[in-house]
């Protein structure tokens, strides 16, 4: 090999480490964000079933005070 075709080898070397380093940097970015939306997706599901319980606890507890009177 000559001097030209060590230089585009090492050269075509970085860049394809430099794309592997990136597409991994958007793999684990990626598998980050969809973490962070289960994450958020599961408080939201707690919040409602709490908040729908509370209702129906709030909902019993009226017909409750209207059935003692």
């Amino acid at each position: 090999m000559s001097k030209l075709d060590d230089l585009q080898a090492a050269t075509r070397r970085r860049a394809e480490e430099l794309m592997n380093k990136t597409r991994k940097q958007e793999t684990d970015r990626l598998a980050s964000r969809d973490r962070e939306r289960q994450v958020e997706a599961d408080k939201t599901a707690r919040l409602r079933a709490l908040r729908l319980s509370k209702e129906e606890a709030d909902k019993s507890g009226k017909k409750s005070a209207v059935a003692k009177k």
